[in-house]
């Protein structure tokens, strides 16, 4: 890849190798000189994020890493404590899913006043973003939420750790440098939970029966481009058409579920608030037993993931394809080899029978069918 391409999907997005680099140029076109990188823990100590700082020597940047795990509400508070404090007058969201998540709502709290969880969308008297937010701009490191192109921003609850989301087209980013030469030293495991997170949102999104074509056909083209890249992301960890080629399906997969989800982000919500598990991986670990439960009830629909994968047989074949996909990548076994036992099914159950992704699942489920789940997927 040579060329940095352009477009707007609404955010303006620049793609393309060396993306990064515009960073600061943009920025100070915007009026932007005092930004916060808002980072994960880890991230911050690697050379990536030097490289990267070293494009932003005219700014007074500075970093917030207190980003780690699954972003809990502590963190978007503490985060806009140093936005204050630096006096910053921009944000930039710099990782993944996690770290471009906490971003996307430090502005809120840095502006206005209550605790995030007050503007949570679910909140009995949620809190309305009414004052203007600071300038914010994101580069994702890996390729998987599509967060840097959402419009919700999910957090856990400090103590229960159960996941909650603040939704709004206010946080959207103002602009994303989709860079893909930034996932380039990602670990093998790292792309292959990421990857899978990215096109279970595709699939879910298409699979949803709300009413949204312009993101079907966003869906169909995201699984048909990350149904090509994904293994040879996770095997040729250098191929870098590969690493754009999965940048590309995770904005897309984003941009599509805005018309919904399913029972495997159900499903892995749960495990991410009882097991503390990676994201991608518990959707990876979900997906194939929730879609060979899902497949009676849309067996169109499967015909049309199956040729959007490239495959011959129909939809019969699509959820063999997957188990045959995770295979290559590393993703064996089941829940029980991550530490998952039936004594905490009385924990995981309830939550994702109540999680909202599942409510637009193509089959209802209820706790007994979630129950069958967790214990399939063992």
């Amino acid at each position: 890849m040579t060329n940095i391409t352009r477009f707007s999907f609404p955010t303006d997005i620049h793609f393309g190798a060396g993306a990064r680099k515009q960073v600061a140029q943009h920025l100070l076109a915007a009026g932007c000189k005092r930004p916060l990188i808002v980072t994960d823990r880890a991230l911050a100590a690697l050379p990536v994020m030097a490289e990267f700082r070293s494009h932003l020597a005219s700014l007074d940047a500075v970093a917030f890493d207190g980003v780690f795990g699954n972003p809990t509400c502590a963190q978007v508070m503490a985060g806009a404590k140093a936005f204050k404090l630096h006096g910053a007058d921009c944000v930039i969201g710099f990782g993944g899913g996690a770290a471009l998540d906490v971003a996307k709502v430090v502005g809120v709290v840095a502006t206005h006043d209550g605790d995030i969880l007050e503007y949570v969308w679910d909140h009995p008297q949620v809190r309305p973003i009414v004052n203007p937010l600071p300038y914010m701009v994101a580069l994702p490191t890996t390729s998987g939420t599509g967060s840097e192109v959402g419009r919700s921003s999910v957090v856990s609850e400090n103590d229960t750790h159960h996941k909650r989301t603040v939704f709004s087209a206010k946080i959207l980013a103002r602009a994303v440098f989709a860079d893909p030469e930034l996932t380039l030293a990602l670990p093998a495991a790292i792309t292959a939970a990421t990857g899978m997170d990215a096109l279970t949102h595709n699939i879910e999104s298409y699979l949803s029966p709300a009413y949204h074509p312009l993101c079907d056909g966003i869906a169909l083209e995201g699984l048909r481009i990350g149904a090509q890249a994904l293994a040879t992301a996770v095997n040729e960890p250098g191929n870098l058409q590969a690493r754009a080629d999965m940048m590309m399906c995770s904005m897309m997969g984003a941009i599509a579920f805005q018309k919904d989800l399913g029972s495997v982000h159900a499903c892995a919500h749960a495990l991410g608030a009882v097991c503390d598990m990676h994201h991608g991986l518990a959707n990876a670990l979900m997906i194939d037993t929730v879609l060979a439960w899902n497949f009676e009830a849309v067996p169109a629909k499967f015909d049309a993931l199956a040729q959007a994968a490239g495959l011959n047989g129909g939809g019969a074949a699509f959820v063999p394809w997957l188990q045959s996909l995770k295979a290559s990548i590393g993703i064996g076994g089941g829940l029980a080899q991550r530490g998952v036992t039936l004594a905490h099914l009385p924990q995981l159950v309830p939550l994702a029978a109540r999680d909202f992704t599942g409510q637009t699942n193509p089959r209802p489920a209820t706790e007994a069918d979630y129950q069958r789940l967790f214990q399939q997927a063992m």
